[in-house]
């Protein structure tokens, strides 16, 4: 028994401690002024509002999302005009007067100034595309950021909630061995026990007490996980759920359901394939030239004082036609198609597995909660009471109440997994 309760405190103080270290290390290097003050209550959907406020990992996504809006803006910007100005034939030997005076723009100088457009041929349009589905995919992946912290947010709650009910059952185990040895101490004086009986009851309920100690350990470490979650900056893990174990098992994971539009992670997958045809048909586009067109006027005096002039401008596509860039970008296609085939398939396989998983922990903890949990209590307690009267053992005595206690710790983890599961078949099916 005492194994099962080390192995419960270290199943969650493990994953724990590596998200206690991540959040220490992230407020450090972000700042604080996102960091969250944890109520002292704390309900499940509270929770899961503040970390959509405050999580590192979703600021970091839509910090994604404004770096993908710049790049659609300047997707649409024009290419600026070049202005080129010049002055050419500056005679350093004599002087350059003319006929026409000694002024500056009398003088023999060759002024030119000029302005010259670039032209893009066929390939605006495909950077805008490409640029907008950047976009929408910056989008969608942040709102399946938002499916998965608020899946992270419900399991670490529900690991802390399961905890405390675990410190919770070891204690009231202790407590009632405890009186379990007072009763002993009664009967030992009147001769019906020996000293050794009342003793093993005694260490049994200081094992219990130990089990509680490491139990509560582990609670706080889970209350701490779920801080980091939320962005508090100093965690303390001192907060209580507002809900109870039983009440997150009872939560209708919606079951009946079917997703009613495409997860988040299937619409980045889509869009970033979209981006990816995009990016070939610009990257097939590059090989048309672009087309370069400048005007100049031009001062010469005495003879040409002024003039005017005009250039078209473009590359002739002799040796380079872009092949190296096309084939990556067709390779990046394929690799975003084959993405989408299997989210497709990983989404079903989600739902499917969710669902199964939700199935059987309900099941399960339905039959702790309304058949196992109340017989054991009834053994434990007819049990207890054929002690006290002397029709029954020592050994029967502990052997009961172990048994009621990886009962109730069985339910705890019964309702916890349920709970879970609920949470997990709800991001399964696109809940955000």
């Amino acid at each position: 028994m005492r194994e099962m309760g080390r192995g419960h405190a270290l199943a969650l103080v493990l994953p724990v401690v590596c998200a206690a270290l991540f959040g220490a290390l992230v407020p450090a290097a972000l700042g604080a002024e996102n960091a969250v003050a944890t109520p002292a209550t704390l309900s499940l959907a509270e929770a899961q509002r503040l970390a959509l406020q405050n999580n590192w990992d979703l600021l970091t996504a839509g910090g994604d999302v404004d770096a993908a809006k710049g790049v659609d803006e300047t997707a649409h910007e024009f290419p600026n005009p070049t202005l080129n100005l010049a002055e050419n034939l500056i005679n350093v030997d004599r002087t350059s007067r003319t006929a026409l005076g000694g002024a500056y723009f009398d003088r023999s100088y060759d002024s030119i100034a000029g302005l010259s457009q670039l032209f893009e041929l066929g390939k605006r349009g495909h950077r805008q595309d490409s640029a907008a589905a950047g976009l929408q995919s910056a989008r969608a992946r942040f709102l399946d950021a938002k499916r998965q912290l608020n899946l992270n947010v419900a399991k670490a709650f529900v690991a802390a909630v399961q905890a405390e009910e675990n410190v919770k059952i070891l204690n009231e185990s202790a407590a009632t061995l405890r009186q379990e040895a007072e009763i002993a101490a009664v009967r030992l004086r009147a001769g019906d026990i020996s000293v050794t009986d009342k003793a093993q009851i005694e260490i049994a309920a200081e094992r219990f007490e130990l089990d509680a100690d490491d139990a509560e350990a582990a609670a706080v470490a889970a209350r701490i996980a779920l801080e980091t979650l939320l962005g508090a900056a100093q965690p303390t893990g001192q907060w209580r759920a507002a809900e109870t174990l039983d009440a997150l098992a009872e939560a209708d994971a919606g079951e009946a359901q079917e997703p009613t539009a495409p997860r988040p992670d299937l619409v980045a997958a889509q869009t970033a394939q979209r981006k990816a045809e995009a990016d070939v048909r610009l990257q097939k586009a590059t090989a048309i030239p672009d087309l370069t067109v400048g005007a100049q006027y031009e001062r010469q005096p005495p003879d040409q004082p002024n003039t005017v002039g005009f250039q078209l401008s473009l590359p002739l596509p002799f040796w380079n036609f872009n092949l190296g860039g096309v084939r990556t970008a067709a390779a990046a296609r394929d690799q975003a198609r084959l993405a989408v085939e299997k989210t497709q398939a990983q989404i079903a396989a989600d739902v499917l597995t969710a669902r199964v998983a939700y199935r059987a922990a309900k099941l399960r903890w339905r039959a702790y909660r309304d058949s196992i949990r109340q017989r054991s209590a009834q053994v434990r307690q007819a049990v207890a009471y054929a002690y006290e009267k002397g029709n029954a053992s020592l050994l029967d005595l502990l052997s009961a109440e172990r048994a009621d206690n990886d009962v109730r710790l069985g339910a705890a983890q019964a309702a916890g997994d349920t709970a879970a599961a609920a949470a997990a078949l709800k991001a399964a099916l696109g809940g955000q």
